[in-house]
């Protein structure tokens, strides 16, 4: 978990996995969603709810590791972007992050009980559809910001 990733960077084999992940993350919602538009609609639902659980397994994952290896200091010490600017980009990417959980965690409970009632698909579909793209736009960001702190800590 600790030794020297895959990527040829600095970053431990843990940072390298999170971050494969991270980066292919918005495609795999963006095949999700492709089920939904073919009508495939209980394969879009699991996609989605096996793609979220998968999710937070993976940042304990990436908790687990960052904090073992003594957080974000202990990555800084090797880098030559400045301390500062580094700390505010992963400030701004855990914003944002944290923002995408909540909008996700909503979407999903919300298509689950509008499923249940038999209004998903029906008339709860466009309001559905609106909450999907504001949650792909956050996973789109998280993955973007996610490896600009990547870059910084371990490339730079």
């Amino acid at each position: 978990m600790f030794e020297a990733g895959f990527l040829g960077t600095r970053a431990p084999l843990f940072m390298d996995i999170v971050t494969v992940i991270v980066a292919l993350l918005p495609f795999l919602i963006l095949g999700a969603i492709s089920l939904a538009k073919r009508k495939l609609y209980n394969l879009h639902a699991s996609v989605q709810a096996t793609l979220f659980v998968v999710s937070v397994v993976v940042v304990a994952y990436f908790e687990y590791g960052v904090r073992s290896v003594g957080g974000f200091d202990a990555f800084m010490q090797e880098s030559s972007t400045p301390q500062g600017y580094a700390f505010w980009v992963l400030i701004f990417h855990i914003a944002i992050a944290v923002i995408t959980l909540g909008l996700w965690i909503n979407t999903l409970i919300r298509a689950k009980r509008d499923r249940r009632l038999n209004v998903l698909p029906g008339m709860y579909s466009q309001s559905h559809k609106k909450a999907g793209i504001r949650t792909f736009t956050g996973i789109l960001l998280t993955s973007v910001t996610g490896i600009w702190v990547y870059y910084l800590l371990f490339v730079n």
